[in-house]
């Protein structure tokens, strides 16, 4: 993989609705956040607080948002550490998973095996739609995962406007500042359906396959490879296990691993590639 760092946050999603995203600074590493609009901190309750600290999530900053769905309507949620969004019982139904220590990182709950997971690539106006470039790197990421042997699930893609009954949306959020790309974690047996990215015209097709491909291996039960430090990003901050889990993958190699695609942040020079222990990863998990 190429090596520009930036950021690439994900975080959870999972029976809950967290998102992760990825947003890219070219000089220097800077935070991505999700998408959303906000609305009042004064409006997070001393409950709501006490609840994310019991989860080792950082309560500084939290906030009421608008989150932004592609047909332009919005659902009320709460954003923790700039990139994770819950609904109010989401946060309150938290429950503790487990957190080791390899280096891939899947959450408790995953996409059901063998599962075709119908994929759509958003066309509708309003500024919500892929280019032809960024379908063109949707394209090639879902072949990302298509073309692994030995993984049970696979993806069938199409492109248009009607993503209600599909199991996943791709689309672009044109009210986001900086670039990147916000996604969540499986529940139910299904991926988190809703992937944004935003920003990302001024960037090569492999570097939007990139962000596409890692916000989808968020969808399908993937961690970040450093969470425990966000190393890629040029910190230290654990992400926390956060009740979805992070649960190590055999096989993979211990230790910092940049070229991993799941790292939480990603760079100007990306190749869109899974590293080897990517696909370790998902021939575990699936």
């Amino acid at each position: 993989m190429k090596n520009f760092r930036i950021f690439l946050l994900a975080i959870i999603s999972l029976s809950f609705f967290l998102q992760s995203c990825q947003k890219e600074d070219i000089n220097e590493p800077q935070a991505e956040t999700e998408t959303a609009t906000d609305v009042q901190n004064s409006d997070v309750s001393e409950a709501i607080i006490s609840k994310l600290s019991d989860f080792y999530l950082n309560p500084d900053g939290v906030k009421k948002i608008d989150f932004l769905l592609p047909d332009g309507s919005t659902t009320v949620m709460y954003e923790v550490e700039g990139d994770i969004n819950l609904t109010e019982d989401q946060i309150m139904d938290l429950r503790f998973g487990s957190g080791l220590t390899d280096r891939n990182y899947h959450t408790n709950n995953l996409v059901s095996q063998g599962r075709n997971i119908s994929i759509v690539g958003y066309t509708g106006g309003g500024g919500f739609g892929l280019s032809s470039k960024e379908r063109t790197a949707l394209q090639w990421a879902v072949n990302n995962f298509n073309r692994l042997s030995g993984v049970s699930i696979s993806f069938t893609l199409t492109f248009g406007t009607n993503y209600q009954n599909k199991d996943m949306v791709v689309y672009n959020n044109p009210n986001q500042s900086g670039a990147g790309g916000s996604a969540g974690f499986p529940s139910g047996g299904l991926p988190h359906k809703f992937v944004q990215i935003y920003g990302l015209g001024n960037y090569d097709t492999n570097v939007i396959e990139h962000v596409i491909t890692h916000e989808i291996g968020h969808s399908v039960g993937f961690r970040h490879t450093d969470w425990q430090t966000r190393q890629s990003c040029g910190r230290n901050t654990n992400e926390g296990t956060a009740g979805v889990g992070a649960n190590a993958i055999p096989g993979t190699s211990s230790g910092y691993n940049p070229n991993s695609i799941m790292v939480a942040c990603f760079s100007s020079n990306e190749d869109g590639e899974f590293d080897n222990d990517d696909i370790i990863g998902l021939q575990y998990m699936y």
